[in-house]
């Protein structure tokens, strides 16, 4: 009898123990905006009984990679037409499952307040990934900088360019390496996650898209994932008003609430 009670009380702290740990989600960030949000929400979760682990990430290729290969639930870094692309190049079936914030795509400068003073043969820097380059090209032509063949094509790239009345030299890079280069050209085009993190003040703006931008950052998950009650927990908490008040104060127009 001993023995039976023993066990029993064995087996209800095990169950005790496992219930107090939660339900455990990996979910892959680039760290600002994303992995602060992430952060924050992490109490609200836990309360779900979702144990969130943030894995961080410093680009925009191994956050796809590892839900791919499922070292990861769920990654929050990317807009749609980049996961689109992305996923056809790459074969990975992934769906967007809630839209978060938009990080409006700026062309910042050191050396000058207008994009009338560019001098003729001036370098900017633009990401050189298919969407956001096409991003950064569209933005440049809605501002009369540039003409394109075709100003709605998302994919667009310096190839495009059909009129380029100062001959601005454009040089393209991978998003993480572009702040960094900022002192050593005109102006460079910088997703505002990557400009907030080098420290690239608001002030340094010369350009920027406006709210209409559809470029929003989601939520993403593989398609055979899409209806995970993990997942659907964590987009609700992201949805919150308390993230999008703290989205308001903290990051002052350079991140704006999608939902």
């Amino acid at each position: 009898m001993k023995k039976l009670f023993t066990l029993v009380l064995m087996v209800a702290l095990f169950i005790v123990s496992c219930g107090g740990k939660g339900q455990k989600l990996r979910v892959g960030a680039t760290p600002i905006p994303h992995g602060d949000l992430l952060n924050l929400v992490k109490d609200d979760l836990k309360k779900e009984g979702i144990d969130l682990e943030v894995v961080p990430y410093t680009d925009y290729i191994l956050p796809n990679k590892a839900l791919a290969d499922k070292s990861i639930d769920a990654n929050f870094f990317q807009h749609v037409p980049y996961m689109e692309d992305f996923g056809k190049k790459n074969h990975i079936d992934m769906v967007a499952v809630g839209n978060i914030h938009l990080e409006p795509m700026a062309l910042y400068s050191k050396k000058i307040k207008n994009i009338k003073d560019l001098k003729s043969g001036d370098t900017l820097i633009i990401p050189n990934d298919p969407t956001n380059g096409g991003r950064a090209l569209i933005l440049l032509d809605k501002a009369g900088i540039i003409k394109l063949k075709d100003n709605k094509n998302l994919s667009a790239t310096p190839a495009d360019i059909v009129q380029n009345p100062k001959n601005l030299k454009i040089v393209t890079m991978s998003n993480e390496q572009i702040a960094p280069r900022l002192d050593e050209v005109a102006g460079a085009i910088i997703n505002s996650n990557f400009a907030i993190d080098a420290k690239v003040t608001k002030n340094e703006i010369i350009l920027i898209e406006g709210k209409d931008s559809p470029y929003v950052n989601v939520v993403t998950v593989l398609k055979e994932n899409q209806n995970d009650e993990r997942v659907k927990k964590l987009v609700k908490a992201l949805q919150s008003e308390k993230v999008k008040k703290y989205i308001e104060e903290k990051y002052d127009g350079r991140v704006i609430p999608a939902f």
